[in-house]
């Protein structure tokens, strides 16, 4: 029920933390009315209050008060009513059992809690008992008693054996609610010395069991020889095995029942009957259905369990339980009480003072429940208050009057206890809804706008938008009690500032709240149906629109949950991909988009598909010589309906391993009666398909051979010819090993000369597929026949076809051979038919062969090659085309057939007229000087007879139009013309002809245009105006170069078209040209040629109709090939390391040479140089010992050092060398550099040396070098 407006609004005022108005206490938390403890365990009974100020606790027990300063052991908490008593001690938890109640105290009322019975929890001992082995017969009912001790709460209750392994149970054993075990009937597997007996207690946590019960069933057989051993002179058993019966209730044991239960609580209905064989039990409601929602059948449907019970639940019951002997039914009349529920439980009141209210308690419950009012946990005493039933009413109330009021509802089942407060108020408006919110809505959507106010009389709250100037009111707005402005469809007009005002007759007060109206998130293009195969990619798609201002996220659902975690699902701005799709992907998508405000959302179903799976199961059944059946199951359809299914086999005895089709049968058949071929060993497959495609095969099925018989079928298209003049070819397709019908397949090949024979000569010939039949006469009927044949029998008759034998060629050649010549490139020819005898065969026409053996122009000698017309049979003349005109041809006419052709007639020449001349052999114009062309051309290479002159014309050709034609007749030995005085960048366009005595050829054009400040024309040849080819074109310094990023084409063009192009191919190649634009230069690199190869390329100018309008001349383009890289040693670090320690060692060595030479003493070299002169011309003594003079010799370069190309190594006054220290032959070098030795004076003159002249310094470097 909903608070009062007052009420709710004081709650909530209360609840702020500046909250300072005074409150009656309120019960908040307290322990349940029946109450359970653990006697282990220290107590601790909850009450908790709050109040302002907040109250004081006390308590009762068993109706007294509990004085708590009285037992040390009872504590209370502080700040709270809650009680803790320690009886950890060992005292004893029952000594605290009874009847508490909680009151909370402050100065504005006392509040009260329930009742709450406090008792211990229970788990007595199992009382000790003997119990007597029990003997059962087969057959027989039985009940094994659990009879648990009574504990608090009551144990729960189940069977185990020995190793704590539950008890197996059925429709024949089951456990009743009372915990007992029942037997419909016992068999020999119910013997066993363990039935045990557990209860749990579920407050201690404690399991206790009951002495093991052994049971032994016995059937009739064995019963005579057993029973002494456990009873003597008994009468226990009859002699006869217990006899199948119908159903008898064993729980209940009468025919009707009675149960009562609670609303709210759990009904609980059982019937376990006794029968053989075991009974089936089952439930109905009697003019009613059994609540499906609440209700559950248990231990086997012998339980009939509904929670949550209402008064509908009420009535009668049946329990049915049957088997083939009968059946027996019980009847369960229920009835339901209620103990008091609320239906409006009493609720706090907050009054102005003089006011007037009520506070209404209303419960209900079976019986009746009465009700009692108290204030402040006592009878009410005033008379500004009064009671009338479940109402109490409030008149004229004065301040300082609040208080706590209790309302008790009671009956027989139970009671209900609840507080409610009355506090009486004198305060101002106070606007509780904090201020300047902003609140959003999505357009046509109702808004809320809060403006909670508490104040004591209630506030009257009004609404301006904007400004205060004028009162929200009309349709267009609700105005709610606690003071929310409800506007039903947003629009943008209605955003805004709003202003709510709180008044009453202590004060006013205001708050401003702003209104913000978006537009709705819709999805534009929603997900749509996908049905993909396995192992693809599906994409669903989700676009949407928003309201600017607010951050939408997309949100991916499969099957309304999230996305599964894996990276096959990749999920973009506005689509959600699905890669290597599974089947477990199947689902439903859908697509969320969200803001702060709304969300729209659409879904899709995706579908994955396959190939079916694989047929199973395949039997073969009702074999027949020549029939079987074949059925099989279906695989898997993979949500792509089979369509149909195909059938194959497997030939084992003349194919093994090859699979043929055999039929094909719909998807909604599982079975085919095959037609079966005598002498095959099968083997059976079978294959679906769907949409998606074939399936694997299933496995074969077991093989099935059949019975061997003669052939059914002959060879078919059989056929007789002749492949020589005297010999008949026949020809026939083979039987299929499957056509065979059993071993020792032959083929009987019979035939006779039609007409002539009566008798049919025969062979019979195997594994071959034609005979031949020699000496035969030419080209005469044979009747042919074929016919198959195998150990089991011949084949079917054969039909006879009609065949003929070999031809020969024709002996004759057509006669009377004639020719009419029609036209300089067409004549007719005649001839006279061969008689059939010389055809000596089938004639199949006549040939012409002609050939042109020259032109009648002494400028044209060459041949051409012969050229053949044939001509029907029927045919004795036909006419040659496309004959070259001024010429001179022969023919010759022979016959053939189908052997080839006759001898050919005597040879016919003939002479054609002249033509019309072909196209000039070029045209190009060229520039002499600014104002003039020159224009050259060569005579047609097909004059087709005396050139009479050329044609000549010409106009000025500009952009909008051409000019006035003008025309020359030029002679025909002229082969050049000049136009002078011609004004300067114009477009020319020229056009020259050739011509005969029968007419003028083709034209050939060429354009020019006249240049201002170069004397280079651009001009082009055009395809003529009949068939005429086009001629190259010239461009200006048409280059190439090859450079590191390709081939460097460069050109220059002075012609008015902007679109040119490089194009390429690779040469003597047939491919096509290879186009690049070039952008507005006059230059191109054409990038990607490959090494090696040698292009053609040109450049080409287009028109606007894409038309090649220029094109240069072609150049031929050599791209070398891929060389390895050379390493130039010089720029080597390793090798500059290596020069930079040498030249340091030679440095080193010339500092060493100076040093010693300074220090010599007895070999001062300069005063030697000085004392004889010069060196060159100074012999040295053999006996000198010192450096002294220089010798030729002495001259030459050391072995392995380098020598100048001249031979001498130049040397002047400043260089020093080693040859001033020592001979070439016995210097040397440490390891480090330096000399081995002292400076010698020794010359060995007698040594030869190949190179003896030491070398300089520069020498020493460049043998290193």
């Amino acid at each position: 029920m909903r608070c009062s407006r007052l009420m709710c609004i004081f709650i909530m005022f209360c609840m702020s933390t500046d909250a300072v108005l005074p409150q009656p206490p309120t019960i908040t938390h307290q322990s349940p009315k029946d109450y359970i403890i653990d006697p282990r365990e220290n107590i601790v009974i909850h009450c908790e209050a709050k109040g302002k100020p907040h109250p004081s606790f006390s308590w009762t027990r068993n109706g007294m008060h509990f004085d708590m300063d009285k037992d040390p052991k009872v504590l209370m908490k502080p700040h709270s009513g809650t009680l803790v008593m320690d009886i950890s001690g060992g005292e004893r938890a029952e000594a605290y059992e009874g009847v508490y109640q909680c009151s909370a105290h402050n100065e504005l009322g006392t509040a009260v809690s329930s009742s709450i019975v406090l008792r211990q929890s229970r788990s007595p001992l199992w009382s000790k008992e003997r119990i007597s082995p029990i003997i059962a017969q087969k057959g027989q009912s039985l009940i094994l008693h659990c009879r648990p001790p009574a504990g608090l709460p009551p144990p729960i209750i189940f069977w185990m054996d020995n190793n704590f392994q539950r008890l197996p149970q059925s429709r024949r054993v089951s456990q009743a609610l009372n915990g007992d075990l029942y037997f419909s009937n016992v068999q020999l597997e119910d013997s066993r010395s363990n039935y045990i007996c557990y209860a749990r207690f579920p407050h201690t946590q404690t399991i206790q069991q009951k002495q093991p019960i052994s049971v032994r069933v016995l059937d009739m057989d064995s019963l005579n020889d057993t029973m002494a051993d456990y009873f003597n002179d008994t009468d226990l058993f009859s002699d006869k095995p217990v006899d199948e019966r119908a159903p008898v209730f064993m729980v209940p044991s009468e025919s009707v029942s009675s149960k009562m239960v609670l609303r709210g609580e759990i009904l609980e209905m059982e019937c376990i009957a006794d029968g053989l064989p075991t009974p089936a039990i089952s439930w109905v409601k009697r003019n009613s259905e059994i609540p499906s929602g609440r209700a559950s059948f248990l231990s086997f449907d012998k339980t009939l369990r509904i929670t949550d019970v209402s008064e509908a639940d009420a009535g009668e019951y049946r329990c049915i339980a049957n088997n083939r002997h009968g059946s027996v039914h019980h009847t369960i009349r229920v009835t339901v009480n209620a103990a008091p529920y609320w239906i409006s439980a009493p609720r706090n009141l907050v009054l102005a003072p003089k006011e007037m209210g009520i506070i209404t308690c209303r419960a209900a419950g079976h019986p009746k429940p009465s009700i009692h009012w108290l204030m402040n946990g006592l009878p009410i005493e005033n008379p500004s208050r009064s009671v009338e039933g479940d109402t109490l009413i409030f008149s004229e109330v004065q301040t300082g009057s609040s208080a706590v009021y209790q309302c008790n509802a009671s009956n027989q089942y139970g009671y209900l206890l609840s507080n409610a407060f009355v506090s009486v108020l004198a305060e101002p408006p106070r606007v509780l809804t904090p201020p300047n919110i902003v609140y959003q809505v999505i357009m046509n959507k109702p808004m809320l706008l809060e403006c909670v106010t508490f104040g004591s009389p209630v506030p009257t709250i009004t609404w301006f938008k904007d400004s205060r100037s004028s009162m929200l009111e009309g349709n267009a707005y609700v105005f709610h009690e606690n003071g929310t402005l409800e506007i039903d469809m947003s629009q943008p007009s209605n955003s805004g500032k709003y202003t709510c005002v709180a008044r009453n007759n202590l004060g006013i007060s205001e708050n401003h709240v702003y209104l913000e109206v978006k537009e709705p998130t819709r999805i534009l293009r929603p997900p749509e149906y996908r049905e993909v195969q396995r192992n693809r990619d599906v994409v669903f798609e989700c676009k949407a629109k928003h309201d600017p201002s607010l951050v939408p996220t997309m949100t991916w659902l499969k099957d309304d949950g999230e996305l599964p975690d894996d990276e096959r699902f990749r999920v973009d701005s506005d689509s959600l991909t699905i890669t290597d799709v599974t089947e477990s992907d199947a689902g439903t998508y859908t697509c969320i988009m969200n803001t702060t405000l709304d969300q729209d959302s659409a879904s899709a179903q995706l579908t994955v598909v396959e190939q079916p799976g694989a047929p199973t199961d395949l039997e073969l059944t009702d074999p027949g010589a020549r029939s079987i059946q074949l059925t099989w199951t279906p695989g898997e359809e993979h949500n792509s309906p089979i369509k149909k299914f195909l059938i194959q086999y497997e030939d084992a005895l003349h194919q093994s391993g090859v699979w043929h089709n055999l039929t094909e049968v719909p998807g909604t058949k599982t079975t085919a009666h095959l037609k079966l071929s005598p002498y095959v060993h099968y083997s059976f497959r079978v294959l679906a398909l769907n949409d998606v495609g074939f399936s694997h095969p299933s496995m074969p099925s077991h093989q099935y051979r059949t019975s061997p018989a003669a052939p059914d079928e002959n060879p078919t298209e059989v056929k007789g010819h002749g492949t020589e003049h005297n010999n008949l070819v026949i020809t026939w397709k083979p039987l299929m090993p499957l056509q065979a019908n059993g071993p020792g397949l032959q083929y009987k090949v019979m035939w006779r000369q039609q007409g002539i024979e009566k008798d049919w000569t025969s062979v019979s010939v195997a594994n071959v597929s034609k005979f031949v039949v020699s000496g035969t006469p030419t080209f005469v009927p044979y009747e042919v026949m074929v016919q198959a044949l195998n150990d089991y029998g011949l084949g079917p008759k054969p039909g006879a076809v009609i065949g003929y034998s070999g031809e020969d060629f024709p002996s004759a050649a057509p006669g009377d051979v004639r020719v009419l010549v029609l036209n300089s490139t067409l004549a007719e020819v005649r001839w006279s038919p061969v008689s059939p005898e010389s055809v000596r065969g089938r004639l199949q026409g006549y040939k012409v062969h002609y050939q042109r053996e020259r032109s009648l122009h002494r400028h044209n000698s060459h041949h051409s090659k012969q050229s053949t017309e044939i001509f029907s049979p029927n045919k004795t003349s036909g006419k040659l085309p496309d004959l070259l005109p001024y010429s001179v041809y022969s023919l010759r006419v022979t016959a053939f057939n189908g052997r080839g052709e006759g001898p050919s007639s005597v040879p016919q020449r003939f002479e054609t007229p002249e033509g019309v001349p072909g196209v000039p052999s070029f045209f190009k114009v060229s520039a002499l000087d600014l104002d003039s062309l020159t224009l050259e051309w060569g005579p047609p290479h097909e004059r087709n007879g005396r050139l009479t002159g050329y044609t000549f014309k010409y106009q000025i050709d500009s952009k909008n139009d051409l000019g006035l034609l003008e025309e020359l007749d030029l002679p025909s030995n002229q082969s050049s013309f000049t136009l002078h005085n011609l004004p300067h960048s114009t477009r020319y366009k020229f056009y020259i002809s050739a011509r005969t005595q029968r007419g003028v050829g083709p034209t050939l054009t060429e354009e020019a245009v006249t240049v201002l400040d170069r004397g280079t024309t651009l001009f082009r040849v055009p395809a003529s105006e009949e068939t005429t080819p086009p001629v190259t074109p010239a461009f200006g310094n048409v280059s190439s170069s090859m450079s590191e990023d390709g081939a460097l084409i460069s050109w220059e063009y002075w012609g008015p078209e902007k679109h040119l192009y490089v194009e390429y191919i690779i040469d003597n190649s047939d491919e096509d040209w290879h186009k690049e634009k070039v952008n507005g230069s006059q230059f191109h690199v054409l990038k990607g040629l490959k090494k090696g190869l040698a292009y053609k390329v040109r450049v080409v100018a287009q028109g606007h109709d894409d038309q090649a309008v220029h094109h240069s001349e072609e150049l031929l383009v050599k791209v070398s090939a891929m060389v390895s890289p050379q390493v130039d040693i010089a720029t080597q670090g390793w090798f500059i390391g290596l020069m930079s320690a040498i030249a340091l060692l030679i440095l080193i060595l010339l500092i060493i040479c100076f040093i010693k030479r300074n220090k010599g003493g007895k070999y001062p070299v300069k005063e030697k140089e000085d004392a004889h002169g010069d060196p060159e011309i100074q012999p040295m003594k053999e006996d000198d010992i010192t450096f002294g003079e220089y010798s030729d010799e002495d001259r030459k370069p050391l072995k392995g050092s380098r020598t100048p190309s001249s031979g001498t190594v130049k040397r002047d006054g400043s260089d020093d060398s080693l040859v001033d220290y020592g001979d070439s032959g016995d210097t040397q070098f440490n390891e480090d550099g330096s000399f081995i030795g002292q400076y010698s004076g020794r010359s060995d003159r007698d040594v030869t040396h190949d190179s003896s002249e030491p070398p300089s310094p520069v020498n020493a470097m460049n043998s290193f070098v």
